[in-house]
């Protein structure tokens, strides 16, 4: 947009405050007199690039903070709508929890707006009770189906919750399994350290070794070593 075109935009807008001035309806309306100054600064900003500059609306750094702003309201906006349906959808799946007699009652936490949606149920023990629930499986949780619906309502620290429960469950049924070795461990004085030990020497040995020589190289290296 060249200069010319800016004063004549610029005139428009002195002629539409103008008139906007002589009708009572139109004095309290605020975008007359904002389009009008925005035209002003435009116009000085060619008035100082000097005869021939050209206004770019990309390259105006208070159009693109303006812009910047709007869009991160627009962001700010949409991630509280989100945040709205999700809660809103689990509520919905705690309430259905609550009607399968899945939860337990608690007292109400002062401020916890899902608390206060579900009749009492604090959302801390609510959080414990669906992270164990994911990990082990329990009542509708059982069907995968039901597990990836939940999930996708629950907040990433209950998801790391129900992770972590996982592998403890993992862990605890090994060791359920191995119960006799790990039992033997414990109370036994015998151990595969040295075992253990050799291994791990004759592995840095060959990580040594690689490339650089033949198996009974390695096989004497092995041997002095011991």
């Amino acid at each position: 947009m060249d200069a010319g075109a800016v004063a004549t935009a610029l005139e428009e807008a002195r002629f539409d405050a103008r008139q906007a001035s002589w009708y009572e309806d139109l004095a309290d309306d605020l975008r007359g007199p904002a389009e009008l100054a925005e035209w002003e600064r435009i116009a000085q900003l060619l008035d100082a690039a000097g005869p021939g500059a050209v206004y770019d609306p990309d390259a105006d750094d208070v159009v693109q903070a303006e812009l910047a702003a709007d869009a991160a309201a627009a962001a700010a906006r949409e991630a509280e709508l989100r945040e709205a349906v999700r809660i809103a959808a689990r509520a919905n799946h705690l309430q259905v929890l609550r009607d399968l007699g899945t939860l337990d009652q608690a007292e109400p936490a002062e401020g916890d707006e899902l608390t206060r949606r579900e009749d009492g149920y604090v959302q801390a023990d609510v959080d414990a009770w669906l992270a164990h629930a994911l990990a082990t499986h329990r009542r509708h949780h059982r069907d995968p189906a039901a597990r990836e619906a939940a999930a996708s309502l629950l907040t990433p620290p209950v998801l790391a919750h129900a992770a972590l429960l996982g592998e403890l469950r993992t862990l605890a049924n090994g060791m359920r399994r191995d119960r006799a070795v790990v039992q033997a461990a414990l109370t036994t004085t015998y151990t595969s350290g040295a075992v253990e030990g050799n291994v791990t020497r004759i592995k840095l040995l060959k990580r040594q070794m690689y490339g650089r020589a033949n198996f009974e190289l390695l096989r004497r290296r092995i041997l002095l070593s011991t």
